[in-house]
């Protein structure tokens, strides 16, 4: 991992290139408007925080999306990204951004439809254009590793094994959550996607087989499975992973590509499994902390059994799995930046509250009125426990009178 890591790209000081002069510009900047928006939040109280953080969101949904088409644009220009993944990509970006945009200064039912299906057709050309793409054959063909027919096994058996972990996770922990998707989790799905493909160019390092630290990009899919549940969080995962195999691909075999990318980031999702946790409801920093340390040893794994089955010939030990181990290890130098980012966010109690509105467990809010309307009930349901007369008696008695 040492070794990796000395041959690695650290983006923050790295100025050779225009693409990675504005990254590492773009690096600085985010972590000083990150520390700027801490420090308001801390100082500012009241109605002045809560204007405060619209304006943030707006802000932080808009810088979100100029770092995504800039680089986008970059990664075009200088590595060559085919036109057939690059402008699904920018129309998908450019979609969001608005529609993110547009719902902090009005939301309904008909809006959220509207905005739902253009950036459901954006991300329906987006995975179209990859299938035309990736059925080609070009990708494997400039990635080309020999893989000998017992890895070939073990790739789709280690990926059918952690999709079975994962979806058992998503449902047990999200056996509360509301049912499918509705208008609202799709289009905050589509915004927290985004924010975090965004992100995710603001590359701290790079390894040379693949990999990179980054500025907290998966926090936004972390909050969302926080917000809406594991089942819509692991979704939202796997839709990222996907996007970020356009983005920096290198990828050998189907069962590879299955664990790196969407399996790997599906395993993001159930970062939101303690949510509901009663015991922890005072401590949602816990809450989220613990989630994310779950979900990245899933995404390790994930990384690990690739590796091992599939870039062995990368291997500079003779114990594949110990270098697979040792080289994917910055999954946890990646979460841990992200657990950071996410303590200091959850802290606000302002923002807790409005990421719970979205996470009240199904039964809380029909048992409520039930069990009032049984109290209510209950007097009338046995008179002869009560001197009160019942409706009906009342009804009689109005009757004789008149």
């Amino acid at each position: 991992m040492s070794l990796s890591l000395m041959s690695a790209k650290w983006y923050p000081i790295l100025f050779d290139s225009p693409m990675n002069a504005a990254r590492s510009v773009a690096i600085w900047l985010t972590v000083a408007l990150v520390a700027a928006f801490l420090v308001c939040v801390f100082v500012l109280k009241g109605e002045r925080r809560k204007k405060f953080l619209k304006i943030s969101l707006i802000f932080a949904i808009a810088y979100a999306c100029v770092i995504g088409i800039m680089f986008l644009t970059f990664t075009f220009v200088e590595d060559g990204i085919k036109t057939i993944l690059f402008v699904p990509l920018l129309l998908l970006v450019l979609a969001i951004a608005g529609s993110a945009i547009v719902l902090v200064f009005k939301r309904n039912k008909a809006l959220y439809i509207i905005l739902g299906c253009i950036v459901g057709a954006a991300l329906i050309a987006v995975f179209v254009c990859m299938g035309v793409y990736y059925g080609s054959g070009e990708a494997e063909e400039s990635n080309w590793v020999k893989i000998t027919l017992s890895e070939n096994v073990a790739l789709y058996l280690c990926a059918a094994g952690l999709i079975g972990v994962i979806v058992f996770f998503a449902l047990f922990f999200g056996r509360k959550d509301k049912k499918g998707f509705d208008s609202k989790s799709i289009t905050y799905a589509a915004i927290c996607i985004a924010m975090s493909f965004a992100l995710s160019y603001l590359r701290i390092v790079k390894l040379p087989q693949g990999g990179s630290i980054t500025a907290a990009s998966l926090l936004p899919l972390m909050i969302y499975s926080y917000m809406f549940g594991t089942k819509k969080g692991v979704f939202a995962g796997m839709i990222y992973g996907i996007l970020q195999a356009v983005q920096d691909p290198f990828i050998v075999h189907p069962a590879q590509f299955l664990l790196d990318y969407p399996i790997a980031f599906a395993a993001i999702g159930v970062a939101g499994m303690f949510a509901k946790v009663k015991k922890l409801e005072r401590f949602p920093q816990i809450q989220i902390a613990l989630g994310g340390i779950v979900a990245s040893i899933l995404r390790f794994i994930a990384h690990v059994l690739s590796g091992v089955f599939a870039f062995s010939e990368y291997s500079t030990l003779d114990n594949v799995w110990v270098y697979s181990m040792g080289y994917n290890s910055f999954v946890f130098i990646d979460i841990a930046i992200v657990i950071v980012a996410a303590i200091l966010v959850f802290s606000s109690r302002a923002f807790v509250r409005q990421v719970r509105k979205f996470n009240t467990p199904v039964l809380t809010k029909t048992s409520a009125p039930q069990t009032e309307v049984l109290e209510e009930a209950a007097p009338a349901a046995d008179p002869q426990t009560e001197s009160k007369p019942s409706p009906a008696e009342i009804n009689e008695t109005d009757d004789d009178k008149k």
